[in-house]
């Protein structure tokens, strides 16, 4: 039994499980949004809290230079990318400002069609992630119009269906539609 035992395992050894944590961590502030499944997410929300966390108080300590390089020191040991420690210290420190935690949002998705595990997005809070949410749920008026259609009755009834091009002008099939068209192109021509 694992009475309280904080943390999950995942499945993975101890190093094992440190680098997944990383690679999620390095990209979750690298991207403020990835989709996770919901154990892994909230094992790298436990991580990344605490890494914004000393990266916020380092930054609050501007009359001690030496506490921000210990504390960007000791975030390397964890996220290796330098450009996104780099970024954690300038850009989400600063949308960050006074907030005294909950740096991060798993909002769950779902089940994963393969194996059933359940999806997570995490995000973090201040960077505005919702706008690219909106962009890719339909509206409801296209909700209606997809609605509305129907299919062919070809389909309907178990035919084929023609190929694209098949039929060319008005139901015209091959060389009729060819010779029409290529008329109309010619009668174009010849008027300009």
């Amino acid at each position: 039994m694992r009475h309280r035992k904080s943390g999950r395992k995942l499945g993975r050894t101890a190093s094992h499980r440190r680098a997944t944590l990383a690679s999620l961590s390095t990209a979750l502030l690298r991207h403020k949004r990835i989709t996770t499944t919901v154990a892994k997410a909230k094992e790298t929300r436990m991580v990344v809290e605490k890494i914004i966390t000393r990266a916020r108080r380092a930054a609050a300590q501007a009359d001690k230079p030496t506490a921000r390089i210990h504390a960007t020191r000791e975030v390397a040991k964890f996220i290796k990318d330098r450009s996104v420690v780099s970024e954690l210290f300038s850009t989400i420190v600063e949308k960050i400002g006074s907030r005294p935690g909950g740096y991060t949002r798993i909002v769950r998705l779902g089940q994963r069609p393969g194996d059933g595990a359940e999806l997570a997005v995490i995000e973090l809070v201040d960077f505005n992630t919702g706008q690219d949410i909106e962009k890719t749920t339909p509206s409801p008026k296209k909700k209606a119009a997809a609605k509305g259609k129907t299919r062919t009755t070809s389909a309907k009834a178990g035919g084929k269906e023609k190929p694209k091009g098949s039929e060319t002008k008005a139901g015209q099939s091959g060389k009729e539609g060819a010779q029409a068209s290529g008329e109309a192109k010619g009668a174009g021509t010849k008027e300009s």
